[in-house]
């Protein structure tokens, strides 16, 4: 294969690897090679459910579809979910039913899934071994990059090298190759650590997503295939790490409590983790040889687990882009080229994040005059049909400009 036809993806994470399974699909002439600094997948059917977690939209299981990976991903552990609720903390005892959208509502079977994170890079980590044109590189954190003229090469921290046409940085949002090619990152830190636990709820889930607004960050129950929840509770640090530090029947009380009994008492938990959260974002996502995609691009908070489909919907444009660009003869690493998927896929995203970002400042505080005014907008949303149809689809990620991996087949 030329070296004009190499494309080198950095990070063998779940975007990366949709990144690489798309366009080796879409354009067999290509050799990607992905350098994943992690290693293999861990998951494993008969381990316990990982504490990470992802609500797939329906335009990232079409795009999971496409990479020839979701057929295994559903075969594992997979909840899906026909049903959100959504109240806040301010409202009546029986608040949940502020605000629902319903996959009926528009006429879906469901508006997404609750897959673990590592089932998703497990599912697309045998599409690429099953691709010829996809070299695998584990352990293989990225020590320098040099982005010349005809070429972009890679150097990795044991002395391998490759070099191509293109790289794709998609090692996350701390990201070694965005600083590496002197892409700048802006963004600020939550005053929040999200912690993350799997609990066994006393009343089943019924297949629906609980998000209830606090006065010092949201909490999340996720439903999972096994009957429990997947919590995300974004709180102050403090909190974060009174509530790691609890024993398991306080902690679990104090959840029960927060989640208003929404789904009666808890009973069992999982171990607990927390991490901080930061919204980050790439004012430039390509230059000349390199391009942006997923967290390296845009980290978001994690309401309600949504962040990972704007980084699938980035890997199905950046494919989508190159696929085209290489059957008209160009050269994958032409900036005017990559220039056609930042224009497509930077507004979206901008979108995106200042969205789930007011969302968390509107919410995140216990004022009372936000508190009426939020109550009040619940209502609206739910009795307006087309504007809740609007949120339900932008939600299911089937409204704006999709890439065709993302849009439902004719």
């Amino acid at each position: 294969m030329s070296r004009e036809r190499h494309i080198m993806v950095a990070g063998g994470g779940m975007v990366g690897n949709a990144m690489a399974a798309l366009l080796a699909k879409a354009a067999p002439s290509v050799s990607v090679t992905v350098l994943d600094a992690q290693g293999p997948p861990s998951w494993n059917p008969d381990a316990e459910v990982g504490l990470r977690v992802s609500a797939l939209s329906l335009a990232s299981q079409r795009i999971l579809e496409t990479c020839g990976a979701w057929e295994n991903i559903a075969s594992g552990r997979v909840s899906p979910y026909r049903e959100m609720r959504v109240w806040d903390a301010a409202g009546a005892p029986d608040g949940m039913a502020a605000l629902r959208f319903r996959a009926a509502d528009v006429a879906a079977r469901c508006l997404g899934h609750i897959v673990e994170n590592e089932l998703i890079r497990q599912g697309l980590r045998d599409c690429l071994a099953s691709l010829a044109n996809v070299q695998l590189v584990d352990e293989a954190p990225v020590a320098a990059l040099d982005l010349a003229e005809e070429r972009a090469e890679v150097r990795l921290e044991d002395g391998r090298r490759f070099s191509g046409a293109l790289v794709v940085g998609a090692d996350g949002a701390g990201s070694p190759t965005r600083q590496m090619a002197g892409l700048e990152v802006r963004g600020h830190d939550y005053p929040q650590k999200a912690v993350v636990a799997h609990l066994r709820p006393e009343h089943p889930h019924r297949e629906t997503a609980w998000q209830r607004f606090l006065p010092e960050g949201p909490l999340a129950l996720l439903p999972l295939a096994d009957g429990r929840v997947s919590i995300v509770w974004s709180a102050s640090p403090e909190q974060a790490d009174a509530l790691l530090a609890m024993e398991d029947r306080a902690f679990l009380d104090e959840v029960a409590e927060a989640a208003g009994g929404a789904l009666g008492a808890m009973l069992e938990c999982s171990r607990r983790a927390a991490f901080p959260l930061r919204m980050r974002y790439a004012p430039v996502y390509t230059r000349p040889r390199f391009a942006l995609a997923g967290d390296a691009a845009h980290a978001v908070h994690p309401l309600a687990g949504q962040g990972v489909n704007l980084g699938f919907l980035d890997a199905a444009a950046l494919a989508e882009v190159l696929a085209a660009g290489v059957a008209e003869g160009r050269d994958p690493g032409d900036h005017a080229l990559l220039r056609r998927y930042e224009r497509w896929r930077k507004g979206e995203n901008l979108m995106a994040m200042a969205a789930f970002d007011g969302l968390n400042r509107l919410f995140s505080n216990d004022s009372v005059l936000l508190g009426g005014l939020r109550r009040a907008g619940f209502s609206v949303v739910d009795r307006l049909g087309p504007l809740k149809s609007m949120f339900i689809r932008r939600a299911m990620g089937v409204d704006g400009d999709l890439p065709a991996a993302a849009r439902a087949a004719a």
